[in-house]
Formats: structure tokens, C-alpha cells, sequence
């Protein structure tokens, strides 16, 4: 069947050329879209940086303002939002925070010798970004790959 003046060579470029731009266009968006993936896991790194120095400032202030000389460690992490060791509530941390990297309430808790809370941690298996250690005030080293090994604890002074 004549198909006017296209001839039968010339019938399927435009064909090859779409699934040659579609092609292109996939390569674009899965680049993006990993490059976006990367800066949200960055994102929420940081905000588990910051959500650990909170716990950490949290434990240290409930340790320093023991009533009396024995000084403890919280026994659970809602002790810190709601301190009633004293006469009226005393708040060292606004509300239990969500981990931002395992998606969840659920932290991991590091014991201090009296059974107390000394410090927490992520309980996600996921690959860390930053490979270098964070120095925190107030804390131990925090290192790892795993967001399971950061560990934010409280260092009292001796």
C-alpha cells in the first residue's frame, strides 16, 4: 500500500529517534533521582546529629541536677521530658523525638553502670554518609558506618 511521499526507509526514524530521547530522558531521572536520594539521606543524618546532641545535652542536665550528692542517670527517656524527682516538673527535653533515619520512637539505649540511661542510638542497619567521627561537647566520639554504631553518650566530668 503507497504511503504518499514518505518512503519505506524513512518510516520508522521518528520511531527510533522517541525511544532514543526516552532513553536519554530515563538516564536523567534515575541520575536525579539518586542525587536527591543521597541529599535527603544527608538531610536526615544531620537531623539525627542534632536530635543526638539534644539526648545527650537532656542526660547530662537530669544528671547535673540530681537533688542531693548521688548523682543518676535517667531510667527511662520519658524521665527527661518529665522530671519529677523534684517539687514541680522539670522539663530537660522538650518530647521524645522520632529517629529521622529508622523512622520511628524507637531509639536503642546505652546503660550506664547504675542502670540508668547514659546515651541512645538509631536502630537502623542503614549505611552511614559521613565516615568521619563526630566530636560532640558532652559526648564520646561518635563513629561507624552503620547508624547503629553511632552511639550519642553522655560523658559526665569527673
Amino acid at each position: 500500500m503507497p504511503r504518499g511521499d514518505v518512503s519505506a526507509v524513512q518510516g520508522g526514524f521518528t520511531y527510533v529517534a522517541m525511544l532514543f530521547a526516552l532513553a536519554i530522558f530515563g538516564i536523567g531521572l534515575a541520575a536525579v533521582g539518586e542525587a536527591w536520594s543521597a541529599a535527603s539521606q544527608r538531610e536526615r543524618e544531620e537531623e539525627l546529629i542534632q536530635i543526638g546532641q539534644a539526648y545527650v545535652r537532656a542526660i547530662g542536665t537530669y544528671y547535673a541536677q540530681a537533688p542531693g550528692t548521688a548523682k543518676s542517670y535517667p531510667p527511662t527517656l520519658q524521665d527527661l521530658v518529665e522530671d519529677k524527682r523534684f517539687v514541680g516538673v522539670r522539663r530537660h527535653l522538650r518530647k521524645i523525638y522520632l529517629d529521622p533515619v529508622g523512622k520511628g520512637a524507637e531509639w536503642g539505649v546505652v546503660k550506664a553502670a547504675d542502670g540508668g540511661i547514659a546515651g541512645v542510638y538509631s536502630l537502623s542497619e542503614k549505611a552511614t554518609l559521613r565516615r568521619q567521627p563526630l566530636l560532640l561537647s558532652g559526648s564520646a566520639p561518635v563513629t561507624g558506618g552503620h547508624y547503629t554504631d553511632w552511639k550519642f553518650v553522655y560523658v559526665a566530668a569527673p
